[in-house]
């Protein structure tokens, strides 16, 4: 099969592209050591693990990469449905149609008579329509396992598509002025024997929720901003190190104002 110019292939190469995909599962199932061996759950770290990957090509625009990310889970969540129809539970096809369903079930101001003219109806008409799907919480749908700060995220975004939200990013701020100072005062303690690490922490639970919060009414990502920064802490601490090297000095014997001089460096470039 021949590759047209990337990006533009008809929905049939498409569609052979995926069945050879199938075709190749097939493959590695029957004749692979290792995919003969895999299970859900020795596979579930894995797939973590390459979502992150994904991620990470992302935040860094590596387009190229990302399409390989994007390949790696596709074998993953083929790898799973190829599991379940051994077990006699589903297969790809019950996974799509059921997607489908869905889609078209929560999407009824395309698929049905229901208006929705902005993004802020559309994410209210789906928690709705999820409720009515039996789910017993609003929050529900939200993964225990999922990092804290995206949990924060998620249970926020579903807060408001049910109407419980604050009027406007002031009132956010006003909070986050308010959490701050309420873990000033249970940390900032003249003897530090006095501070009660418990109530410590849950403060600063409740500061960096409120700071999540505004961040979303602000229209930042702050799982996004928080990597951001990740990575250029990484970039300009990896700079240091190798500017001392080169200057025959070792990071792990510099005084702080030595490796200020360096950090400063980092930031201009």
């Amino acid at each position: 099969m021949t590759n047209p110019q990337p990006g533009k292939n008809n929905r049939q190469s498409q569609l052979e592209a995926f069945g050879r995909l199938l075709d190749v599962m097939d493959d590695l199932r029957e004749k692979c050591p290792w995919d003969r061996k895999q299970t859900m759950e020795t596979l579930r770290h894995l797939t973590i693990e390459e979502t992150y990957e994904l991620s990470d090509a992302i935040l860094k625009g590596e387009v190229q990469e990302v399409k390989k990310e994007i390949g790696d889970i596709m074998l993953h969540l083929v790898f799973y449905a190829r599991i379940a129809s051994e077990q006699g539970a589903f297969d790809i096809a019950d996974v799509l149609h059921a997607q489908c369903e869905k889609l078209i079930f929560r999407h009824p101001h395309i698929y049905g008579d229901t208006k929705a003219d902005s993004e802020e109806e559309v994410k209210q008409n789906w928690e709705k329509l999820k409720l009515k799907e039996g789910n017993k919480s609003v929050l529900g749908g939200v993964p225990q396992s999922l990092p804290a700060l995206i949990k924060a995220m998620r249970i926020q975004e579903k807060a408001r598509g049910a109407g419980f939200d604050w009027d406007d990013k002031s009132q956010v701020w006003e909070k986050v002025q308010e959490e701050l100072e309420e873990f000033g005062s249970e940390f900032n303690k003249e003897d530090t024997a006095e501070i009660d690490k418990q109530r410590a922490t849950a403060e600063f639970g409740d500061l960096l929720f409120s700071l999540i919060n505004f961040a979303r009414f602000a229209g930042i990502d702050p799982e996004e901003a928080l990597e951001r920064t990740n990575l250029k802490f990484i970039h300009r601490f990896q700079y240091i190190e190798n500017e001392a090297s080169k200057d025959g000095k070792r990071i792990q014997d510099m005084s702080l104002a030595e490796m200020d001089f360096y950090w400063n460096k980092a930031k201009n470039l």
